[in-house]
Parts: structure tokens; sequence; C-alpha cells
């Protein structure tokens, strides 16, 4: 398959209105900027990074080229630079991340490696791709050491030690649910497969791939239409509370939904459309098809 290199695009071109919205509320806490400058004495970014560079295995052409070749395409086709790559043990079903506000770099375990196909591994890294290009990974660090930091600061005046009762751990974790929308659009623009897509969010909901057949794909994509995530605003606040401090929770269905609902719309597809593609270079029939979105956007 021939993909397309979006050269220029920035995450806030394909950023869904709830991630923008539910970071808005989040930088309007008036306990972050504490917190952010807490993570910067503490030293948090280096810490999070020395953890993965000792314990994990740094991947190379040489020893995991699937990986490695997957994550170079990932980077081209989002015009992005390519941070290093860890691979990290089994947890039993599929997971990465990516840490570094300064030196970004992306973890991807054993069973994502084992499980997705070469263009699934797109939609995954591109998804980790859009949080370093978001700048999203500050907020990302601050919930991964949100308990200890509580902990540490609890004895300030400030009080902070109630932070779920003022409301900026629910607003922190509400916007990492909110900003799976705007990564997963990454991933998709990554594969360029709304079906590869989709796989790919069926086995991160941890369906083992001999499960997976077209009645169980047309069967999620009904439920995923169906849902309805108007349902969120109509909880009670404690609800609320009980369904996002589980942050890393898949929440595969409902991702699904707004995904398609953003294909469904038509403007996934008039991303593409709006921009003019650049002349293609001789002999260079079977490269990417290139696209500049820096005219356009």
């Amino acid at each position: 398959m021939t993909r397309k290199i979006l050269h220029g695009i920035r995450v806030q071109t394909y950023q869904h209105p709830l991630d923008r919205k539910a970071l808005v509320a989040l930088e309007k806490m008036p306990g972050l900027p504490l917190l952010l400058k807490k993570i910067n004495e503490y030293g948090i970014d280096r810490l999070l990074r020395m953890q993965t560079k000792g314990g994990e295995f740094r991947v190379s052409p040489r020893n995991f080229p699937s990986l490695h070749n997957a994550l170079v395409e990932t980077c081209k086709i989002l015009d992005s630079p390519q941070p290093d790559l860890y691979l990290y043990r089994g947890e039993g079903h599929i997971s990465t991340y990516a840490i570094g506000v300064e030196k970004p770099l992306v973890g991807i375990n054993i069973e994502a490696m084992e499980w997705l196909s070469g263009e699934e591994l797109l939609f995954v890294l591109g998804h980790e791709i859009a949080r370093i290009e978001g700048r999203y990974l500050n907020y990302q660090q601050l919930a991964v050491v949100m308990p200890l930091l509580k902990n540490l600061i609890s004895s300030t005046t400030l009080g902070l030690g109630g932070l779920a009762a003022s409301g900026l751990e629910v607003a922190l974790f509400n916007w990492i649910v909110m900003a799976k929308f705007t990564a997963d659009r990454a991933g998709l623009l990554a594969c360029q497969d709304v079906d590869v897509a989709m796989t790919a969010l069926i086995k991160l909901g941890g369906l083992p791939e001999e499960y997976i057949n077209p009645e169980v794909k047309q069967d999620f994509l009904a439920q995923a239409r169906e849902f309805d995530i108007d349902d969120l605003d109509r909880l009670d606040q404690v609800t609320k509370i009980f369904s996002f401090m589980e942050y890393q929770y898949p929440w595969v269905v409902m991702r699904a939904s707004e995904l398609l609902k953003w294909v469904d719309s038509g403007m996934y597809e008039q991303l593409g459309r709006s921009i003019e593609p650049q002349p293609e270079l001789e002999h260079q029939e079977q490269q990417p098809e290139e696209w500049n979105f820096l005219s356009s956007w």
C-alpha cells in the first residue's frame, strides 16, 4: 500500500474538540503550575528516562527490524523527528507509552510486537508520536507520578494533598482520556486504513488474533456506532471520578466510535483532498506519495 507523507502536519490540524476542551479546563486548574514545577525540581523527566534506558531493550535495525522499520515509517508519514524506541516485558495486553519532555522516547511491549501486524504497528506508534508532537508529555508524566507528588507536598500550606477533592486530578485524568481521541486520529493518519485502525483497537481491547473474524469486526463496528459519548455528561460527578481515575483503561469501543465519526463526517478524507500533492520525483514510483500541509493549514 502506498501511503502519503504528510509534510508539515501538526496535531492542531486534527485535534479532537473534546481533547481541546478538556485541555483548556485542565490548564485553568489552580494547582497545576505548582505540580509541574515540582516535576522539574525532582527531576521526574530524567528519572523516567533513566528507568526506561536502564531496564528495557533499545530497538535497532539489527535486533528488532520490524519494530524499527515501523517507527521509521510512522515518523516519516507524520513528518516527525524519530525518537528512540524501547521494547519492554509483557503485561498480558498491548501497551505503549511516550515519555521524555526534553528528549522523547517511545516504549512498546512484547505483546504489541507479537500481536500487531506491521500496519497495525503504524497505528499504535502514530498514537504515541501524536503525544510527543502535541507536547502532551508534561501532563502525561504528571499522571504517572501524581500519587508520589501528592504525598511529597501534602504537608504544604497549599493543601495539595487533597487534589482529587479540588478537581485537579479529575481534570487531568479526564483530559488524558479525551486526548486518546486525538492520538487515534494520528494513528489513522499513519496507517491510512480504517480497517487496520479498527483491528488494532480490537487487539488493544485484549482480543487475540484467532478470535478476530469478519463477524467480530462487523459487530465491533456496530457497537462503536451505537455508543453515545454524550452519556458521559449524564453521569453523576462521583461516577465520572471513578470512570476516569483508571485512565489507562483502553476505552476501545468509545475510541472507535469517535474515530468512525471523524471518518464518516468526511473530515478525514477532506484533510487529504485539501492539500495539493508535491511533484513526484523521477524513479521513485514505489515511494510513498508526498503531501504538503504547510501551505494549506
